[in-house]
């Protein structure tokens, strides 16, 4: 199963529990290799501000693109990771152990492909 861990500008509140003087970035290195090493991260990366990035939509076949986001800066997922592990109970956990670097973090299972779609696994 294929979990996707996403955290939000509105989950930057940083815990910091055990050593307050802690480089959040370097927690979440940590955590990160974890997963590696657990052999459960497919990928993980940080995202640009929305201020890099675009809007792209299609209106009567009109492409319009706005710079930015349409959404606010808080509302925007500033990074991400995706797993695949046994269990939701086990993605979970690794949600909650990311959470606890970074804040709240949403979990969204990836949709499997219809059988014989030849789809990526």
């Amino acid at each position: 199963m294929r979990f996707m861990l996403m955290h939000r500008a509105t989950g930057q509140r940083v815990v910091q529990a055990a050593d307050p003087a802690a480089d959040p970035l370097a927690g979440l290195g940590r955590l990160i290799d974890e997963m590696v090493r657990a052999g459960v991260l497919l990928a993980a990366e940080a995202l640009l501000p929305g201020s890099a990035g675009a809007r792209v939509s299609v209106f009567e076949r009109r492409r319009i693109v706005t710079g930015g986001p349409s959404a606010g800066e808080e509302e925007l997922i500033t990074g991400f990771a995706l797993i695949e592990v046994r269990s939701r109970e086990e993605a979970i956990e690794w949600a909650a152990r990311q959470a606890e670097v970074v804040g709240d973090v949403e979990l969204r299972q990836v949709a499997a492909p219809p059988a014989g779609s030849g789809g990526a696994r």
